[in-house]
């Protein structure tokens, strides 16, 4: 198939042009090539370029800076999402709505299953759920949402590469505990989606590494891992904070682990621990 990712510069845009399996076309772009907000522009590229599949990798992502940034959240994480699917509707193509764990409120005490209502507290999460329910009202059985959390790879800033420089810099660091959830490698979202579109999956299913764990929880393992691979020369202490500690404009949700068991019977997979997957990507460093 000729896919079109947008977003293609992005950490998971990244993977998923580093796994394309042989037999697919990518057509690779980030917003400099194509405005997904701006409909006519979706619409001549698609009649240009005739994609056989889109795979909406772009978002906005600056969860705090969203919350005053309100409109251009919304452009792009729903109406940019809108216009992708109005124009695979057009051409009677299916779509790939990537989506985030923060479209929940987190006052679960349980994984998230698929069905859950979404009800996010950031303007972040309420954009990105308006995407998701869009492409699912336009394309129907058309759509599929994969739903992932905590995202990181070797490719652009997140939070592992932001702990390894600060971790070389400073002598100490305070560490939200509070907050749990899944960190992800981009590379099994990829890999995820590549298999899930293989499967043709339609609807919502979450796809993210196995495994708990709070912000603390992560800092700690990157130091211990990178320490083990010579990515790190000394060990800091990092003290357990609260989220009331640090407190931040855009509200992230408690507890956003999620439900994987509808991706992985679909699948016939076990998705890796959120461990195992640090260190292969550290590895990669």
């Amino acid at each position: 198939m000729r896919i079109l990712l947008t977003g293609s510069e992005g950490q998971l845009g990244y993977e998923l042009k580093r796994s394309l399996p042989s037999h697919h076309i990518l057509i690779a772009v980030d917003r400099d090539d194509l405005d997904i907000t701006n409909r006519s522009q979706v619409l001549a590229f698609f009649e240009e370029e005739c994609p056989q599949l889109v795979i909406n990798a772009a978002a906005y992502t600056a969860v705090d800076k969203a919350e005053d940034e309100k409109e251009l959240a919304w452009d792009v994480n729903h109406k940019g999402a809108e216009n992708l699917a109005l124009a695979c509707q057009h051409d009677e193509i299916a779509m790939v709505q990537i989506s985030t764990d923060f479209v929940f409120s987190g006052k679960n005490h349980r994984p998230y299953s698929h069905e859950d209502d979404a009800e996010s507290a950031s303007v972040y999460g309420l954009s990105k759920h308006a995407g998701d329910k869009a492409v699912l009202n336009i394309l129907g059985e058309k759509a599929l949402v994969v739903r992932t959390s905590w995202l990181y790879s070797a490719h652009g800033n997140n939070f592992v590469k932001t702990m390894l420089k600060l971790m070389n810099e400073l002598d100490q660091l305070g560490i939200i505990a509070d907050q749990i959830g899944t960190p992800t490698w981009a590379a099994t979202l990829a890999e995820g989606i590549w298999r899930l579109i293989e499967a043709k999956a339609e609807g919502i299913y979450h796809c993210a590494d196995n495994g708990v764990a709070s912000w603390y929880d992560f800092a700690v393992a990157i130091q211990e891992e990178a320490l083990a691979l010579g990515l790190l020369d000394k060990t800091i202490p990092i003290k357990a904070i609260t989220t009331e500690d640090y407190p931040t404009p855009a509200a992230r949700p408690a507890y956003s682990v999620m439900d994987k068991t509808r991706t992985e019977q679909e699948l016939g997979i076990t998705l890796p621990h959120w461990r195992v997957s640090l260190r292969n990507m550290l590895k990669e460093l």
